[in-house]
């Protein structure tokens, strides 16, 4: 199974190629940093705006907020991915910066829920709503300008700059989290400590609106889309390229459920169920995004040149493979090293899933409805496997009392993928 093939236009000089990559990761960047900052410090965020006299009722409050935001990501990613290829990558990235800006300010800036009551948790929602529209075209819009930007023969490696940017994210927010609970009091932390890395995050916004103002539109776009025929792109996308989602579907699942599993929400669940201790599982997720970030373009480099199905099929599978007995590793005698090796040995698998995605999504689908067909794509299931899964996992621990859920949500995600891509493959060939 192979991604079409994306052809190249007219290529822009090296130096507005270098800015439509640093701007597309350092935009994705941002975006997903304020995102991980709530899932990181989301047991101090549930004791701010859910205070409740069980534990449990707390986590599950929060985690709902988690997966508020992905409810909203299908219908708002999809509305601007649409935009973006009826009106351009450009506009609607520039757009997306200042909404996941806004957003991240409001969450910082909330009073408690001790403070105003209600309405505390009602803004929190609020911002978690505007935050999932960003994100939900984020990814799709980001990664259409970079591998229409990407050099022949180099879509995979400029495509893997989406992931890098998001394990650039999930290092400074894993160091913003380390350094917080390393310098602060447990009570400075909840008080006010939490607040920091959302209002810092926000200082980069301007600086990535002005890059993406300068940045000229995507060559293979505007080349391609004077063939438009004026029908949606949604409608286009479900009518004739239904198997290409099939395929997207197959292809995000693992990539999907080792991000929002094994760096969101393995570690609060390390601090709750295992009773590690929250600098423990912030400095092994920080080492575990620095090395993400080293992999990734190498991987995306191989996927170039060897197979961009087979490394992601050789990562997923060892990835399948090793994820439960290193769970059974850190759940056996729970430990910040223990942890740490679990984290480093997966790594490298987790980038050999990441790497070669988006550049295999984009191939998918032709110019004029790439934004929309990978949009469609990635939020249905990062809804499904994403978003829901901190929710899912929490209570699903709680209620069989059994630490090795993940590793059984993981392996289940991992034949579930496996199922979806061998129909697509029946389907497109009986087509």
């Amino acid at each position: 199974m192979t991604a079409a093939a994306i052809p190249s236009a007219q290529p822009r000089s090296s130096a507005m190629v270098r800015r439509a990559v640093i701007s597309s990761v350092i935009g994705n960047g941002l975006e997903w940093y304020d995102f991980l900052v709530y899932g990181f410090f989301a047991t101090v965020i549930a004791q701010v705006f859910f205070p409740t006299s069980d534990p449990l009722v707390s986590a599950l409050l929060t985690a709902a907020t988690f997966a508020i935001s992905f409810l909203v990501r299908p219908v708002g990613g999809v509305l601007l991915s649409t935009y973006a290829d009826r009106f351009g990558r450009k506009p609607i990235l520039t757009v997306m910066i200042l909404i996941m800006g806004f957003s991240t300010v409001l969450i910082g800036l909330t009073p408690s829920y001790a403070t105003i009551g209600i309405l505390a948790p009602i803004l929190v929602i609020l911002a978690r709503i505007l935050q999932g529209i960003s994100v939900g075209a984020e990814f799709a819009s980001a990664t259409a300008m970079l591998v229409e930007y990407a050099p022949p023969g180099r879509k995979m490696m400029f495509g893997s700059f989406q992931m890098c940017s998001q394990a650039l994210a999930l290092a400074l927010a894993a160091f913003s989290g380390y350094a917080l609970a390393t310098l602060l009091t447990p009570a400075d932390l909840q008080n006010w400590g939490w607040r920091i890395p959302f209002l810092l995050g926000s200082l980069i916004t301007p600086l990535g609106f002005y890059i993406r103002r300068f940045v000229d539109e995507s060559p293979e776009y505007e080349k391609d889309t004077k063939q438009s025929t004026g029908q949606t792109p949604f409608r286009t996308v479900l009518a004739e390229h239904r198997n290409a989602l099939l395929r997207c579907f197959g292809i995000m699942i693992p990539g999907t459920a080792s991000n929002y599993v094994w760096f969101i929400f393995l570690p609060g669940y390390v601090i709750r169920q295992l009773k590690l201790p929250f600098t423990s599982a912030m400095l092994s997720s920080l080492i575990g995004g620095i090395l993400l970030f080293i992999f990734v373009p190498i991987m995306g480099h191989l996927a170039d040149r060897w197979s961009a199905f087979r490394v992601w099929l050789l990562g997923m599978l060892s990835f399948a493979l090793l994820s439960y007995p290193l769970l059974a590793y850190v759940v056996a005698s729970p430990s910040f090293e223990r942890l740490l090796i679990a984290q480093a040995i997966c790594a490298l698998s987790i980038a050999a899933i990441w790497a070669p995605t988006p550049g295999l999504l984009a191939g998918m689908f032709p110019t004029q409805v790439r934004s929309t067909g990978m949009s469609i794509a990635y939020n249905v299931v990062v809804l499904l496997f994403g978003g829901l899964a901190p929710f899912t996992l929490t209570w699903l621990v709680a209620k069989t009392g059994s630490d090795m859920v993940p590793s059984y949500y993981l392996l289940a995600c991992t034949a579930l993928s496996l199922l979806v891509l061998g129909l697509a493959h029946r389907t497109r060939t009986q087509g």
